[in-house]
C-alpha cells in the first residue's frame, strides 16, 4: 500500500509557536538570569549544613562523622613509629574526647529509659 507523504511532513504546529518556544528555549540558555532572583550563598564554605535540621539528628551525625574519624586515625596511629605516631594518638585522644561530649549531649537531647 503507498501511502503519500509529504518529504519532508509538514509541521503540524503553528510556525508561530514554535518561533516562540525556540526564542524561549534560546533565552533560557544564552541569556544571563537577570530577573530571577538567587539565594545568596556564602561564598566561603564548600560544605554547609541545611537550615531546620533538628538538634538531635545532628549530634547523630557528629557522633558517626568522630566515630569514623576515630577509626582512620587509629589505623594510621598504629602504622606510624616516632613522634609522628605520638602526633596522631593525640589527635586520637581529642577525637575521643570530642565524641565522649557528643554522645552526651545526644544523651541529654533525648534520654534512653
Amino acid at each position: 500500500m503507498y501511502k503519500v507523504t509529504p518529504n519532508p511532513p509538514e509541521p503540524e504546529t503553528d510556525p508561530k509557536k514554535l518561533q516562540e518556544a525556540t526564542d524561549r528555549a534560546l533565552d533560557y540558555y544564552l541569556k544571563p538570569e537577570q530577573n530571577k532572583p538567587r539565594n545568596k550563598q556564602p561564598s566561603d564554605p564548600l560544605f554547609t549544613v541545611v537550615d531546620g535540621i533538628d538538634t538531635e539528628s545532628l549530634l547523630a551525625n557528629l557522633s558517626e562523622t568522630l566515630a569514623s574519624a576515630d577509626a582512620m586515625i587509629n589505623d594510621l596511629a598504629f602504622d606510624l613509629e616516632g613522634s609522628r605516631r605520638q602526633v596522631a594518638l593525640g589527635i586520637l585522644q581529642l577525637i575521643e574526647l570530642s565524641g565522649l561530649l557528643a554522645n552526651r549531649m545526644l544523651d541529654n537531647v533525648n534520654p534512653q529509659h
